[in-house]
């Protein structure tokens, strides 16, 4: 068996604009449903969802078979934490809440074998290696890694240019409904001064080389931030549909007007 390439590296470096979808449902069936829907990623969200590690690995199991981009979001960015997902196979991480350049380098470090990073060696018990049947493992993985942040604050916006300057940083996420908190217009993720912050930062990471993403539910905004820069753009949530296709079904049948909750903006 060979090393898998990291499919979210290669299709961001195509250019073309990449939609998403967020899985917040840990049966690992949803997972296999919406691989198969065409998105061209998926994120896993250990953050806020109610993922445990063997949930991540039977989401990322599901996957495999299926033209798909799997990305992990962890709760945080402990060493400890990211050497488990590393080991069941995880290749692309979106990190939350890295507000300051020395947090983005720790992470590098985290990811990576040495002399690169902090890596720790346990191939025979890593799915990520095959059970050691990846031939030149050690030396090939650190190439597949993807390491995204995610900046979600005020003090992480005034920090962006450092954060983006840490080498092995592949793309910066923005968090828009943290930042809008943080900005002081919480549950407001399209304030104009939130959405303006946004696309700044998107021309920011543009012009240092790096892909720029974020989560955005309102389809008016999601071709403004593509102009803007977005390579990657999470375009739905798994619970979410299912609440409002739900709402709309009974709705219709009790044969009422379908209103559903406006979308966020951001998550």
């Amino acid at each position: 068996m060979e090393l898998p390439a990291n499919r979210l590296k290669r299709a961001l470096a195509t250019g073309r604009p990449q939609y998403g979808l967020w899985l917040g449902l840990p049966d690992n069936s949803v997972a296999e449903i919406a691989a198969g829907a065409g998105f061209d990623w998926l994120l896993i969200d250990h953050e806020h969802a109610p993922f445990e590690l063997r949930d991540i690995m039977n989401h990322l199991q599901a996957m495999a078979a299926y033209p798909v981009a799997p990305l992990v979001r962890p709760v945080e960015g402990s060493p400890a934490l990211l050497k488990k997902l590393l080991d069941i196979g995880v290749q692309s991480f979106l990190i939350p809440m890295v507000d300051d350049a020395a947090q983005a380098r720790a992470l590098v470090a985290a990811l990576r074998y040495p002399p690169a990073g902090k890596r720790g060696l346990g191939t025979s018990m890593a799915r990520a290696a095959d059970w050691n049947r990846v031939p030149d493992y050690l030396q090939k993985a650190n190439a597949e890694i993807c390491l995204i942040v995610q900046v979600e604050t005020a003090e992480a916006m005034d920090n962006l240019d450092e954060i983006l300057a840490v080498e092995g940083v592949d793309g910066v996420f923005i968090g828009p409904s943290d930042l809008s908190a943080s900005m002081g217009h919480i549950g407001n993720a399209g304030h104009p001064d939130v959405v303006a912050s946004i696309s700044a930062a998107l021309s920011r990471i543009k012009a240092a080389g790096k892909y720029a993403g974020l989560l955005c539910l309102d389809p008016t905004l999601v071709d403004n931030y593509i102009a803007q820069g977005a390579d990657f753009i999470g375009i739905g949530v798994d619970t979410m549909i299912l609440v409002q296709g739900l709402q709309k079904l009974l709705q219709r049948g009790q044969g009422e007007s379908e209103t559903s909750p406006a979308p966020q903006p951001g998550y």
